[in-house]
């Protein structure tokens, strides 16, 4: 007898056979695939890995640009996330999520820390469309609309962040792009409200300057 039959008498009191429906991944929870890995099954980790790869290459997005530079920090995020899940409380579901992105930022506030400060960006150092985008908005006046304004910001906000430390640099980038809370940041990073509230301050008087430096 085939051992994934179970046998069962139906109305009429016959034996018959039933097979058991497969669980698919995305019937099981967070806390039963890491079970799974701490068991040592490396297929729940790939299971794992891909339900939450794109959430933390959106948040590596957030602070890097270049397609390498997101995907080494995916990596490492899950690599620290793989030794750390013994450490994982688990109390809900959604809470694995919430701690996944956590590692995800301090993952990426590291490489801030370590990359090479950047050089000061100059009106020479912006192409033409950055410059004519900038001094539109400064004049309130309208420059360009749709996916080439929306490139443009982009890319200008990119090279006037990279002017700012780190600690500057992850609070800008998590009150304005992740759009968190001062408290949910002050949690995330373990600093004070106050420490959160300073940098963000700190932060946006730089890039004033900045921007008064490029025009």
């Amino acid at each position: 007898m085939d051992e994934t039959e179970n046998k069962a008498d139906d109305a009429d009191g016959n034996i018959t056979s039933q097979t058991a429906v497969p669980v698919t991944p995305l019937e099981v929870s967070d806390n039963e695939l890491i079970a799974s890995i701490l068991a040592g099954d490396e297929t729940a980790f790939e299971l794992l890995f891909n339900r939450y790869r794109l959430q933390v290459g959106r948040v590596a997005a957030r602070f890097f640009h270049r397609r390498e530079q997101v995907e080494e920090i995916v990596q490492e995020s899950f690599i620290k996330a793989y030794f750390a899940l013994k450490d994982y409380s688990g109390r809900n579901e959604k809470s694995f999520a919430a701690w996944l992105t956590r590692i995800a930022i301090n993952t990426c506030y590291d490489e801030l820390r370590r990359a090479k400060r950047q050089p000061e960006t100059t009106h020479s150092d912006l192409s033409e469309a950055e410059t004519a985008w900038l001094e539109s908005k400064l004049r309130a006046e309208d420059y360009e609309s749709g996916i080439e304004s929306a490139t443009v910001s982009r890319d200008l906000a990119g090279k006037l962040l990279a002017r700012l430390g780190a600690e500057d640099r992850l609070v800008l980038t998590l009150l304005n792009a992740e759009e968190l809370s001062v408290a949910e940041i002050a949690d995330m990073t373990g600093w004070s409200m106050a420490k959160v509230k300073v940098r963000a301050h700190r932060a946006r008087a730089v890039l004033r300057k900045a921007l008064r430096k490029l025009l």
